[in-house]
Order: C-alpha cells, then structure tokens, then sequence
C-alpha cells in the first residue's frame, strides 16, 4: 500500500559548536538535490556528533511528516524547513507517528527500511531550536517522528514513493508508545517479535522489558 512519499532528503550542511558533552552537533541537515545513497548507517555523506546517542544501524535514518512541520509553523510563527528538527526524511501523506514499531516500508525502487521506535528529544535539540522549555514542548506533543533501520540499501530522492510493506501483528504505534509505555503495549511488542520475525531495536528493547516487568496501571 502507497501511504506517501519522501518531499526532501537531507543531511549534514555543517557541523556547529553545542555546550553537550561532546561539544559539537550535526543537527544541521539540509536539503540536497538528487539521489543519494541510503546504507546500514544512513545517507551518504551524512554524520552525526554523538554516535552514543544518535546514528548506528538502528537509528540510521529519521523521518519526520511534513503536516507536524506545518503544525509547528504554526506555533513557533516561524518556517520549520526541510532538515530543522535533524530530519534525514521529511514525508507528506506517510502519517509517520502512526507507523507501527516494526512496520516496513519500500521507499523508491529498492531501499527498504524498517520503524524501529520514536525520536527522543534532547538538550542539544533544545539549544538547536532557542525556543523556551523546547523539549518538554516538543514531547508533550508527543509526535516526535520515527528513527528507521536500513534493510535493504538503496538510493533515495525527493518525490520517491513510500509503500508500506509489512505489518507487524501489534497495534502499538510510534505515538503510542511514546506516550504511554504501558506494560500491555510493551508486552504486546514482546510477543509479536517472538512470532513475526523482526528484531526489536536495542535502544527500545530496554525500556519494553522494563514496562513489560511493571503491574498494569
């Protein structure tokens, strides 16, 4: 099923100085004309600052929908471009928040990747955006976009098709999870991958077995 398509793709433009710990951020992305590559670690010619907390397989892309954009232009009354929020894809018509963890998309001809769970702001986020309590706001929202795993590398452009290709057996969306982290959600997530195939990202397995082990609210 066709559920959209990628408007721009961006990546680093340049790298600035942050007062975090590692003292400098790749928050900067911006968007690039033509086809690029898309690899197990993310776009070509693309970086990330603090590779503790950003990048790697299971963050190697990150997706943000073009109507939170607009929602946000809206509140701050200034344009949030293509790559403002860190963004590698910016999507219209893909309700990315809504994805599954775990869904699978086909993007263009060949990449394939996979949600692997929510965006979590942080502080250099913050001093990124100079807006005042920016993360509180930012996650109050509770819509913060989606980080994607590389299945299948391929090449990615403005305009390409996203098609969801698989469904995992759960309803806990990028959102939902977010937001909640209930034990029945983090359960639910345990059993379908003991049954769908998939892999749970590392960064999220921890938080679903612990909200997994609490009583139910």
């Amino acid at each position: 099923m066709t559920a959209g398509r990628v408007t721009h793709v961006c990546r680093v433009a340049a790298l600035h100085e942050d007062g975090g710990a590692v003292g400098v951020t790749a928050i900067d992305k911006r968007a690039v004309a033509g086809r690029v590559r898309a690899g197990r670690l993310g776009l070509r010619g693309d970086v990330q600052a603090d590779r503790e907390h950003h990048g790697g397989e299971e963050k190697a892309l990150y997706a943000y929908d073009q109507a939170e954009a607009d929602l946000w232009s809206s509140e701050l009354g200034e344009q949030v471009p293509p790559g403002r929020f860190g963004e590698n894809l910016r999507t219209s018509g893909v309700v990315v928040d809504d994805a599954l963890i775990g869904e699978r998309w086909r993007i263009g001809e060949r990449l394939e990747v996979e949600v692997t769970g929510p965006r979590t702001p942080c502080a250099t986020f913050g001093r990124w955006l100079r807006q005042e309590r920016w993360v509180r706001r930012f996650s109050d929202h509770g819509r913060t976009g989606a980080y994607l795993r590389v299945l299948t590398p391929g090449e990615v452009a403005a305009g390409d098709p996203v098609t969801v290709m698989h469904r995992p057996p759960h309803e806990v969306t990028v959102s939902r999870w977010f937001t909640r982290r209930h034990p029945d959600d983090a359960r639910a997530l345990l059993a379908a991958e003991s049954v769908d195939g998939w892999v749970m990202a590392d960064y999220l397995r921890a938080y679903v077995e612990r909200a997994a082990d609490r009583r139910d609210d």
